[in-house]
């Protein structure tokens, strides 16, 4: 008798569901994190000057290290399982960041313990190096409230746009495999990919910086096109990735069983 688990297309489900939500839930969290893109590489800052707005550089969230992985992951579901399989999942991983987001919220007003607070101040350093420690972290729980405590409509911004950058990146793909069959890999799942980034750079800097932050609209639009900037390149250069990967997944199942899937994908 079969299980669950000796099917081929169960495994690879478990396989690439778990890493999806995975990484969709730590570029959530790493998202608090603000970092430059140009320091990082050591290259000058940009100063790109956008729709009047001057000065631009590639301030991006320490998540996009990892969106672009999530968005390759979807169009390679969407190969294999179709749009239930990637909504499925989508709606899965949106209500997990919402429950993630909610227990850290509770953890936040939890009472910390004492000595906990400056746990960081170790009794070996000398007392030169302990006030050094004290003017940078002087409490280990409001950093924590610091770090972890993003606004609510930061939070709102990346669920909406999560969710509708999904949903787009289903459909765009099915109607280019549509007009182009199997041929194109490339076209579909890049292409596809650029379409469903530009609405969620727009859709979670809109919500959270014009609506959340009253910034200005055309500063709003400056910004996500620095954002797009960045994420289109990436969708781009990540291209390969996708090829190894369907490569991979097409030597594990098989010819036969893999057009099957494909097959049966497509008219879902």
């Amino acid at each position: 008798m079969r299980t669950f688990f000796s099917s081929k297309p169960n495994r690879l489900w478990m396989l690439l569901s778990g890493f999806f939500v995975a990484n969709a839930l730590v570029a959530e969290f790493m998202g608090v994190k603000l970092f430059s893109l140009e320091k990082t590489l050591g290259w000058a800052e940009a100063n790109w000057s956008v729709l009047g707005q001057h000065n631009l550089s590639f301030t991006l969230t320490a998540g996009v290290l990892l969106w672009p992985v999530v968005f390759v992951m979807t169009d390679i579901i969407n190969e294999y399982y179709g749009r239930r399989g990637v909504r499925l999942l989508s709606y899965l991983t949106a209500a997990l960041i919402a429950y993630g987001f909610l227990m850290l919220f509770m953890a936040m007003h939890l009472e910390p313990a004492e000595f906990w607070r400056a746990a960081h101040i170790k009794p070996s350093w000398t007392p030169a190096q302990q006030e050094a420690m004290r003017a940078q972290v002087s409490d280990y729980n409001t950093a924590y409230a610091v770090v972890f405590g993003q606004s609510m409509w930061i939070i709102v911004g990346s669920l909406v746009a999560f969710l509708v950058a999904q949903i787009v990146d289903v459909g765009v793909f099915h109607r280019i495999k549509a007009a182009t069959g199997e041929k194109k890999i490339w076209l579909r799942a890049t292409g596809s990919t650029l379409v469903s980034q530009f609405l969620d750079s727009f859709v979670v800097v809109f919500i959270a910086l014009h609506i959340g932050q009253q910034l200005p609209l055309v500063q709003v639009l400056a910004i996500s096109i620095m954002n797009y900037t960045y994420k289109g390149a990436m969708a781009v250069a990540l291209t390969p990735v996708i090829y190894l990967v369907h490569g991979a997944i097409e030597r594990y199942l098989g010819p036969a069983l893999a057009a099957e899937m494909k097959a049966a994908a497509q008219g879902k």
